[in-house]
């Protein structure tokens, strides 16, 4: 059996461009701009924008995780640390308590590193950043630490799909798995549902990067080892765009893009005041929008 191939930040660590990364990164937390929303706060000083987050990473939850798409699961499952806090408000969040509250417990990097070694040593097949979008100083400080102790699996960034090309310049040959949400094609629902009307082009333009970044989705063993997956949710009546979305991935990154079109929708957090929000999807406009994405070119779809 072939070895699996080696994540792209340990070509990073012995030149030290990791660690002249996690600085510069961190720096800039002291005027955040980390996201578009770049609130401009001193998170150094304790100020908090609106992530929440301050200078230490807060951390809900973490362990193996066998939920997530099959390549990322494998046999062992999926490494999971899921940061607290987001830089989105979405109204129908089925995680509202811990992306939207001061749930969550602060890590520093030494304790967020002895976390993804912890998770490595259970047999999980790679670490997935879960919301790690207003955390990526404290991430690459913290793989300063893991790495140097044998952190070796692949990394996966799996992001709300709304974030700064500038912050994932930072991520490049760090990062392995990009893997984020592409939730709306229209500016007018994503202000209505997640208060970020530049959702749509912010989106794109993150999405673009990524696959610069990684290409293709790529299986070694039956498990991913590089690439992007991209996770689309349909919303009732079509609220989220499926057919525009498709069509982006399709002719502007790729047809063999690893695509997952999710039927699991239902009314949480505050969806019932926001119709048609306040009822579940429809097995037919499952379909419809499934149809869509296949019309419109893609061809390699999450099961």
């Amino acid at each position: 059996m072939d070895a699996r191939p080696s994540p792209l930040y340990a070509t990073l660590l012995e030149s030290g461009v990791l660690e002249k990364r996690a600085c510069e990164a961190k720096s800039l937390l002291s005027n955040c701009q980390m996201c578009p929303r770049a609130c401009g706060v001193n998170r150094t000083n304790a100020e908090t924008g609106f992530c929440r987050t301050a200078l230490l990473a807060r951390v809900a939850s973490a362990g193996p995780h066998f939920g997530e798409e099959s390549p990322l699961v494998g046999r062992r499952g999926s490494g999971t640390i899921f940061f607290a806090g987001c830089n989105l408000t979405c109204v129908y969040c089925q995680n509202w308590d811990i992306s939207q509250s001061d749930f969550g417990t602060e890590l520093d990097a030494r304790s967020l590193a002895e976390l993804m070694l912890s998770l490595q040593r259970s047999g999980c097949h790679n670490i997935n950043l879960v919301s790690p979008s207003h955390v990526i100083p404290q991430i690459l400080e913290a793989l300063c630490y893991a790495a140097p102790r044998g952190l070796n699996l692949p990394l996966v960034y799996n992001s709300g799909g709304y974030d700064r090309v500038s912050s994932l310049l930072l991520l490049e040959s760090v990062v392995d798995i990009y893997m984020p949400d592409f939730k709306y094609a229209d500016p007018e629902v994503a202000k209505r549902l997640s208060d970020a009307p530049d959702y749509p082009e912010v989106a794109r333009d993150a999405i673009l990067e990524m696959h610069r970044q990684v290409g293709d989705l790529a299986v070694h063993n039956n498990t991913a080892s590089r690439g992007l997956i991209v996770r689309h949710l349909v919303l009732p009546e079509g609220l989220a765009g499926t057919r525009e979305i498709a069509h982006f991935i399709a002719k502007d990154i790729s047809p063999d893009t690893y695509v997952n079109i999710m039927d699991q929708y239902y009314p949480a957090h505050k969806a019932r005041r926001y119709p048609p929000l306040n009822r579940r999807l429809s097995s037919a406009e499952y379909r419809k929008a499934l149809e869509a994405a296949r019309q419109e070119g893609l061809r390699r779809f999450a099961r």
